[in-house]
């Protein structure tokens, strides 16, 4: 049956290719709830036997023909999938590390009936950081887009409550790491990170440290969570 199931796959892709290009047939949403289920299925990571983490950011790749037919429908259909997708994972045992968001995008190398599906795992941010500390910034721990304020004397990340910067993110512990911030006179902060002792470690740059001095620019791994730092030049941004 394995090499029949093989061949019905290959025919199913064959078709959803050539006779989307022959046909032009536009993308229905039952095909894209589809590979969103799969995109689960397929990025599914092992947390413990009864759970496994999986994606919550999707982003729907389709021709401009059929971005244009769905978009007086696409937030009833984000939700919609959204909650199809939540159905899926409570069946399956998933677990999302955030909000479940899903955006339709235009890709100018689709053709009318193709579409694509890109996935990641972002997980919930939460910062103890005021209005008037980010307003006075000039360096910043930069998490899934948003801008969080590192100011002296550091910033301890983890998933715990007592963390200053809490990510929803199970590879991550309770406290994670600290970003230290040293001031050197009119001269520019010493930036650097440490490991307090997590149980995955982290990666800064590529490489798995346990200490590490930071720049602009500079990434540091902890879970499946991407931080980047980034420092501003305040006479500029004015």
């Amino acid at each position: 049956m394995g090499g029949l199931q093989d061949f019905e796959n290959r025919l199913e892709q064959m078709i959803s290719g050539v006779f989307a290009r022959a046909f032009r047939s536009a993308v229905q949403p039952v095909e894209i709830s589809a590979a969103l289920q799969r995109e689960l299925d397929n990025n599914a990571q092992i947390l413990s036997r009864d759970r496994r983490l999986v994606p919550n950011s999707f982003h729907v790749e389709l021709s401009a023909a059929d971005l244009e037919r769905l978009a007086p429908f696409d937030n009833t259909l984000a939700k919609e999938m959204t909650e199809a997708l939540r159905d899926h994972a409570d069946q399956q045992s998933y677990v999302f590390p955030g909000p479940v968001r899903i955006r339709f995008e235009q890709a100018d190398d689709l053709t009318t009936g193709r579409f694509r599906v890109r996935s990641q795992a972002q997980a919930k941010v939460t910062t103890n950081a005021t209005d008037t500390q980010a307003g006075r910034a000039t360096v910043f721990v930069e998490i899934n887009g948003a801008r969080n304020p590192l100011t002296p004397p550091g910033l301890v990340v983890g998933r715990g409550t007592e963390a200053d910067l809490r990510i929803n993110d199970p590879g991550v512990s309770r406290r994670h790491v600290e970003f230290r911030m040293e001031m050197r006179g009119d001269g520019p902060p010493a930036l650097s990170v440490v490991d307090l002792g997590s149980t995955n470690g982290m990666v800064v740059d590529g490489d798995r440290l346990r200490t590490a001095p930071l720049r602009d620019g500079s990434t540091v791994k902890i879970g499946n969570t991407t931080m980047t730092i980034a420092v501003v030049n305040q006479e500029r941004d004015r």
